[in-house]
């Protein structure tokens, strides 16, 4: 009961943080900007058409009343109709907020929506760590300005971030107690995401093969079974919708070309590997760059590298349990790691930094909680340091008039952000700063040699 009002109280204060970011622009004179509108505009036909073409919506401009511009049509006709390459997922879940209230009932639902992922991650959290670092986890993640920026903006990222989180928590009582409901509701979980997002699919497939991996070691078979039904009958539907909507297995079919996800060839992971370094550490689009505290769960990769490699799980029999929930959230996080560097067009767009890393958010809580209890000073300036740049932004963009979407705000540097490289134009900086990250990582993997060497015998 403690833990729940614990939750509970960590849901209320996203939830009041998040709902008042209402009201900021995205840019310009709007509030919604990207997607956003296009997502609200596929709700409007649903609500009053009850279908996705948006034909007549645009010949009547129905957007006017909340996107003061001209709204360009994203994707081509399919079978005469205008279903734009966005899927139908997301738009069925905020069109009934829509039916009662417009966008704010869908900014109201999304910013529930977006503090119930967090709440979710303190769960994940609590699996590594006890309170207070659980809960201040939490709260340091749910509170940076990334996490402000999505919160209430209209769009799948952090819906799918509940998701995943849900089905991870699922997933690990699963792995102590394989009930069947569990199975069910984490497989209806992962069997959502692709309809949210084709981006989302390959962080919910880790935890798709993780499940059934655990449920195989238990000789659960008809638990595999339900779990392989669920899925399957989710993509056969998924690729039959799609097909009659958007003339393709994906929605991405309707798309026009360099728009949507891409198909990924050896060239462009050559290409894109710098993003690796940029999704990071961008003067603008760089992650550490607005939420300092994530430069936790980098430190929580390397307490878990260096936990398995001593093997402590042998030593102490309950740290095999961190060792398993912080490995499947860094796995979570690392597959989305890799849709953003390799499989999203861009990293640089017309949204909030960050935009495909945004779904491992809530994951991340559990490997920030993990490096605070093991570095709490260190940790505690981070939080610091994040918490200045939250307040800072939306003062900004509160009080100054600023936009989200840029982004405008210099915070936390100030003038010293010009130290950060700029990696999209591909400047000076951003070379010393890959030469600089990969000379870090030779060192690192020779300092691990030599001490794997010197445990073998007779070396």
């Amino acid at each position: 009961m403690r833990v729940m009002r614990r939750a509970a109280a960590i849901w209320i204060v996203l939830f009041a943080a998040y709902a008042a970011t209402i009201g900021l622009d995205a840019f310009g004179s709007s509030r919604f900007g990207g997607d956003e509108p296009h997502y609200l505009l596929t709700a409007e036909s649903i609500v009053s058409d009850h279908d996705l073409d948006l034909r007549d919506e645009y010949a009547v401009r129905a957007y006017a009343d909340w996107y003061p511009y001209v709204l360009e049509r994203h994707g081509r006709l399919t079978n005469g109709q205008a279903n734009e390459p966005h899927g139908v997922g997301f738009p069925l879940l905020i069109a009934p907020a829509y039916a009662l209230g417009g966008p704010l009932a869908v900014q109201l639902l999304m910013a529930a929506i977006a503090a119930l992922a967090f709440a979710l991650g303190h769960a994940l959290a609590r699996r590594v760590v006890p309170e207070p670092w659980a809960t201040a986890a939490a709260l340091a993640c749910g509170l940076s300005p990334p996490a402000l920026a999505y919160s209430t903006a209209i769009g799948p990222e952090l819906a799918a971030g509940a998701l995943l989180a849900f089905a991870a928590v699922l997933a690990l009582r699963i792995r102590d107690l394989p009930r069947i409901r569990w199975v069910v509701g984490a497989a209806i979980a992962l069997a959502a995401l692709p309809w949210l997002g084709l981006s989302f699919a390959l962080a919910g497939a880790v935890v798709a093969l993780t499940m059934v991996r655990w449920l195989r070691r238990r000789a659960r078979g008809f638990a595999v079974l339900v779990t392989l039904e669920v899925l399957l009958f989710s993509a056969v539907m998924f690729v039959t919708i799609n097909d009659q909507l958007f003339g393709g297995f994906t929605p991405t079919a309707a798309d026009v070309a360099g728009r949507g996800l891409d198909d990924l060839s050896v060239a462009d992971i050559a290409d894109r590997a710098p993003r690796l370094v940029g999704l990071w550490l961008d003067r603008s689009y760089g992650l550490l760059r607005w939420a300092p505290v994530l430069a936790l769960a980098v430190f929580a990769l390397w307490l878990l590298w260096r936990s398995r490699r001593d093997h402590l799980s042998r030593l102490l029999l309950e740290r095999r349990d961190v060792e398993v929930a912080a490995g499947l959230c860094a796995l979570i996080g690392g597959a989305q790691v890799f849709v953003a560097a390799f499989v999203a067009p861009t990293m640089f767009g017309f949204w909030f930094p960050g935009r495909y890393l945004i779904p491992a958010l809530p994951l991340a809580v559990a490997l920030v909680a993990w490096g605070l209890r093991h570095a709490p000073r260190t940790g505690a300036v981070l939080v610091a340091v994040t918490a200045v740049t939250s307040v800072w932004w939306y003062a900004e963009l509160r009080i100054g008039g600023g936009a989200i979407i840029g982004p405008s705000s210099r915070a936390p540097l100030g003038p010293l952000d010009g130290a950060l490289p700029l990696f999209g134009a591909g400047s000076a900086g951003a070379v010393v700063t890959l030469a600089l990250a990969g000379a870090a990582l030779a060192c690192l993997l020779a300092f691990e040699w030599r001490a794997w060497r010197a445990r073998l015998p007779g070396v």
